[in-house]
């Protein structure tokens, strides 16, 4: 099992770009994938990136591809998502996940397979 604190929401304006991180706790953090999700007002839950335990190949949301980047520290057990050119659309609350199975599984099956959460970061974008 993994508990997961993740950091580093805020408001920005539009085109800016900021950096969330999620510290994990426990000794198998680099056996999970781990991955972002983010849920806006009134939607529901959508996955955004995930990263796999050992190859670190990675997976992301059509919505977000080329615009934000997932890495890993084994070693740090920490997990990021540097985000570039955001935009209104990307107000959420980002929420730090981890599962035993792989990236690209994790985001098919959106949050199925999630068998860890953090609290959760708001993000802020302004127009």
């Amino acid at each position: 099992q993994v508990q997961l604190v993740e950091s580093g929401g805020g408001l920005v304006q539009a085109g800016d770009s900021l950096r969330l991180s999620c510290a994990a706790s426990g000794r198998t953090f680099s056996s999970y994938a781990m991955g972002w999700f983010r849920q806006a007002p009134g939607k529901e839950r959508e996955f955004v990136a995930a990263i796999s335990s050992r190859t670190s190949s990675t997976f992301y949301a059509d919505s977000v591809k080329g615009r934000f980047t997932i890495s890993r520290d084994n070693a740090e057990n920490t997990v990021n998502l540097q985000m570039f050119s955001l935009k209104p659309e990307d107000t959420a609350v980002y929420y730090c996940a981890a599962s035993p199975a792989s990236a690209q599984e994790m985001g098919v099956s959106k949050s199925k397979l999630v068998t860890n959460w953090g609290q959760g970061t708001q993000v802020t974008v302004s127009s």
